[in-house]
């Protein structure tokens, strides 16, 4: 195992400001305790996650110094009401990141998920938090990399897993970190000016587009047929009864079929 080291992970010289802690109860909840202390763009990762969290208060397992655990201290150049975008744009950056360095093809699970052969891989978790210079926003991203073994219940693997090259061992966390921050930072600079091309490029990798879904809306079970994203990237739904919807949040996003 080749631990994470912060000077390599900022090799990109892009205004992050890495650090590397080397267990943690959760990079998220680190960042919000002390972000009234830390500058825009502190980037946290670590090698073990005691209390990490997803979405619904679930847990997020992975074993220690196998995969990439971080959570990004943002303040987005754009309106407040523009910044749920982050979420869209993270999981934009973090399939680019993957093919860039792998060849795989990641797809965009909506509404915090990514997804490798139908199976999660990454997921993402925004928070906001007030700090004494305002609003800002905890990004928490989880990527399964070179973990091999996931209890079925979770439907999980890891780039690793996915690539089953026989000669490939170990995945450098190091270099895909840095690649996931160059990435996350170019895809961060489209929420205004440039978020429609984005949501085209988001379409494209969508894992949902076309299925059947079942999803909870607000406490309240729906189903219907994924037709589209709209221009903020939210989901077009065909309902049962003829009439399509718009879903701007959801929990419990399942395909239908499975």
């Amino acid at each position: 195992m080749i631990p994470l080291d912060a000077s390599t992970l900022n090799a990109s010289g892009l205004p992050w400001h890495v650090r590397v802690l080397d267990e943690v109860g959760s990079t998220s909840d680190w960042l919000k305790q002390n972000a009234s202390e830390l500058p825009t763009g502190t980037v946290v990762f670590t090698e073990s996650q005691t209390a990490g969290r997803g979405r619904r208060e679930n847990r997020w397992i992975a074993p220690r110094g196998k995969d990439l655990m971080f959570s990004l201290l943002l303040k987005p150049e754009a309106p407040l009401e523009k910044w749920p975008r982050i979420t869209t744009l993270a999981a934009l950056g973090i399939c680019k990141a993957i093919e860039a360095e792998l060849p795989l093809q990641p797809r965009i699970k909506w509404p915090n998920d990514i997804y490798l052969q139908d199976r999660k891989v990454s997921g993402l978790l925004a928070e906001t938090v007030s700090t004494r210079e305002g609003m800002r926003i905890v990004l928490g991203i989880g990527l399964n990399v070179n973990a091999l073994d996931f209890p079925p219940e979770l439907n999980a693997t890891s780039l690793l897993r996915a690539v089953a090259s026989p000669v490939l061992h170990e995945i450098d966390r190091n270099a895909l970190g840095c690649r996931l921050l160059g990435a996350l930072h170019a895809e961060f600079s489209r929420i205004d000016e440039d978020y429609t091309s984005a949501i085209a490029e988001v379409r494209e990798r969508s894992w949902l587009i076309g299925r059947q879904i079942r999803c909870r809306v607000e406490g309240h079970p729906t189903h219907g047929r994924v037709l589209d994203l709209n221009e903020e990237g939210h989901l077009i739904i065909a309902m049962p009864d003829g009439t399509t919807a718009t879903l701007t949040s959801a929990e419990e996003v399942r395909d239908a079929s499975a």
